[in-house]
């Protein structure tokens, strides 16, 4: 299943008392929306996820579906390492009326590849809806493997994977190896252009906050076959999709995000905000950007 090539997992606005800012979340919706998001991930990492209760999901669920109504698939990050938790909050997505969900490898327990692969078949044999994986080695401990990838696409409703291992000979493997109406998106902002290249749609990203018209003109060019421009806006793009992850995520791209004029407020504990330095040389890069957007 095609969701686009540009999908934003869209960070989760707070207020000043940390609860979920609402009536932020609905400009951030509509802000990606017309900035170049072809899709929505709700609730996922970059959606601070670990600190967001139960209730607070299906809330943005909620909000979401009724807020984007139609105009761009919305994807609930419904995955954990808790596969009767995970089967029920999907479920439950899957009733609010999302579109499809995404499903993290599961962290710190450290299944075996037929552990994965029971995980998931079992949350995707229980739900209606299509599925996409999310291999995410850095931040759970253990990857999947490619085979458990191309296995894992055979079962009807799993139809898309975010590859984020970083390993462009795994990438390939699985374009290679899973069938045309299988996708494969980066979950690596800087590894977009590369990934295109080898067979995959496109990218979740975090940049797309603030870049997504940017990153769509390059990954237009290089479908034009215009590969000298692709290339030029790629090293245009480099910095800032970098400067999202100069701090752990999402904590640059929040206060990217209140620079630009679009509040989405500040991090839950354990995160917490930019330090003096960090905070410096984020607004330096804005600055630049927002030059840019004026001459433009």
């Amino acid at each position: 299943m095609n969701f686009g090539q540009v999908i934003t997992a869209m960070v989760t606005p707070f207020a000043q008392n940390g609860e979920i800012d609402f009536d932020a979340t609905r400009n951030l919706i509509n802000h990606l929306i017309a900035n170049g998001s072809d899709g929505l991930v709700i609730a996922g990492t970059t959606g601070e996820s670990p600190t967001l209760t139960h209730e607070e999901k299906l809330q943005l669920f909620r909000l979401a579906v009724e807020e984007v109504n139609g105009r761009v698939p919305v994807i609930a990050g419904t995955g954990s390492n808790n596969t009767k938790a995970s089967v029920e909050l999907s479920q439950e997505a899957e009733t609010i009326g999302v579109d499809a969900v995404m499903l993290v490898t599961p962290y710190y327990n450290k299944p075996s590849q037929e552990g994965m692969y029971q995980h998931f078949s079992t949350i995707a044999n229980n739900i209606n809806l299509p599925v996409m994986l999310y291999n995410i080695p850095g931040r759970s401990a253990v990857g999947m493997t490619s085979d458990t990838i191309i296995r894992l696409s055979q079962i009807d409703n799993i139809v898309s994977v975010k590859e984020a291992s970083g390993d462009l000979g795994q990438v390939t493997a699985i374009v290679n190896n899973t069938s045309e109406d299988f996708t494969l998106y980066t979950g690596e902002d800087n590894q977009t252009l590369p990934t295109v290249a080898v067979g995959g749609v496109g990218v979740v990203s975090v940049s797309a906050h603030i870049i997504g018209k940017e990153m769509q003109q390059m990954l237009n060019a290089l479908r034009n076959g215009d590969v000298a421009h692709a290339s030029r806006m790629h090293g245009y793009i480099v910095p800032f999709m970098n400067a999202m992850f100069q701090a752990p995520s999402p904590t640059p791209v929040k206060e990217a995000l209140n620079q630009l004029g679009i509040p989405v407020g500040s991090v839950r504990l354990p995160l917490i905000p930019l330090n003096d330095t960090e905070r410096a040389s984020l607004t330096l890069l804005i600055d630049e950007y927002k030059t840019q957007q004026d001459v433009g």
